[in-house]
């Protein structure tokens, strides 16, 4: 689970259990997990980008925003 992609669908912030659909792609599919910020920061909301940082089995994840790539030159 660690390093998966999905987006936010239900807020997640301080002191809440949001809800992220992460892809997971041995299952062919998105799945609902669980959520809260690995780092203490800016609540993340609907469709916010983010990456698992930590799983805790079974459905629970810890998600950071996805920050783009910055273009090189």
């Amino acid at each position: 689970m660690i390093g998966y992609t999905g987006r936010v669908t239900g807020k997640i912030g301080a002191g809440l259990v949001g809800e992220v659909l992460v892809h997971v792609p041995e299952r062919v599919g998105s799945e609902a997990f669980l959520a809260y910020l690995a780092v203490p920061g800016e609540p993340l909301p609907l469709g916010t980008q983010v990456v698992v940082v930590e799983y805790q089995p079974p459905r629970t994840v810890f998600v950071a925003p996805l920050t783009p790539l910055s273009a090189g030159g």
